[in-house]
């Protein structure tokens, strides 16, 4: 598709939401509608569960960027936190409007503020928690965005990004939005190698305290499940391997997950396989 021709990324959401064949995809990115049920069910989720063994037991100040549709502003309200969701887009069906009416309709209390996130006009050091789901790799200026992250968050605090894509090298970017369902429709996709994403955020003055790999966490593999990554395996190496197929869907059922997806995430190459980030603000970054 010619640039000129390219949608906004709302079109592009609202063209998946009308393909039949697209709705488990829709369902899998919580685009579905209304929005009340699928930001519910995200709270409900595995991806959820896990992110929230990261957090602190005791919810305070939370800044969730780029929000989107506020899937996760709303899971984090709904556990306690005092959240203001940040997105620039005031789209009513992915963005800053879509937020505001997923507030009115369940009685979660969500702050918005329509903004970028290399320059967002609130206090700094005021957040015990700084987080970006799928947010980092659309960056217009990866380490600006990291710095802005740190200012905003008080010392002691926590700024998180999960599921941004990672390239082995720019070689690899085209393979990736081939790939993309949605690239192809609206031009926005983008990805980051992995030192690029440890450069920016430790830059900031933030120190990594867990690098969760493609296929190491549901954080990052959901919505497949481990039972679908063991047959993924096992299909994909049975298949260049057909002699050890049958010995090695019997040895992947025995092995603890953890040692297989410690391997696996170790091989992953694929274009815009995704990666999250666990950092910690020191008492001297982000200014």
């Amino acid at each position: 598709m010619a640039d000129s021709q390219l949608l906004s990324w709302e079109d592009a959401v609202r063209w998946l939401l009308e393909q039949p064949d697209q709705a488990e995809l829709a369902r899998a990115a919580y685009f579905d509608q209304p929005t009340s049920v699928s930001a519910r069910r995200y709270h409900e989720s595995a991806e959820f569960a896990e992110l929230c063994r990261y957090l602190p037991k005791r919810p305070g100040r939370a800044l969730d960027l780029g929000a989107g549709n506020g899937i996760l502003a709303f899971a984090l309200a709904k556990d306690g936190w005092q959240v203001t969701a940040v997105e620039p887009d005031p789209s009513d069906l992915i963005g800053a409007g879509a937020i505001r009416q997923l507030s009115r309709d369940t009685g979660v209390a969500i702050d918005v503020v329509e903004a970028f996130g290399e320059a967002i006009p609130l206090e700094a050091a005021n957040y015990d928690l700084v987080i970006a789901r799928q947010v980092l790799h659309h960056a217009h200026e990866i380490g600006q965005f990291c710095r802005e992250m740190a200012r905003l968050t008080r010392p002691g605090g926590l700024v998180i990004t999960l599921r941004d894509h990672v390239i082995s090298g720019p070689s690899q970017l085209p393979a990736f939005f081939e790939k993309h369902p949605l690239h192809h429709l609206y031009g926005g996709e983008n990805a980051f190698e992995i030192g690029q994403y440890r450069t920016a955020l430790t830059d900031a003055g933030l120190r990594i305290k867990h690098e969760l790999g493609s296929l190491a966490s549901v954080i990052n593999y959901a919505p497949m499940t481990q039972d679908q990554i063991r047959k993924g395996i096992a299909d994909q190496v049975g298949g260049r391997l057909p002699f050890l197929a049958g010995t090695l869907r019997l040895g992947l059922a025995c092995l603890p997950f953890g040692a297989i997806s410690a391997v696996a995430t170790s091989v992953d190459r694929r274009p815009g396989r995704l990666v999250s980030f666990i950092c910690e603000k020191g008492d001297r970054s982000g200014g």
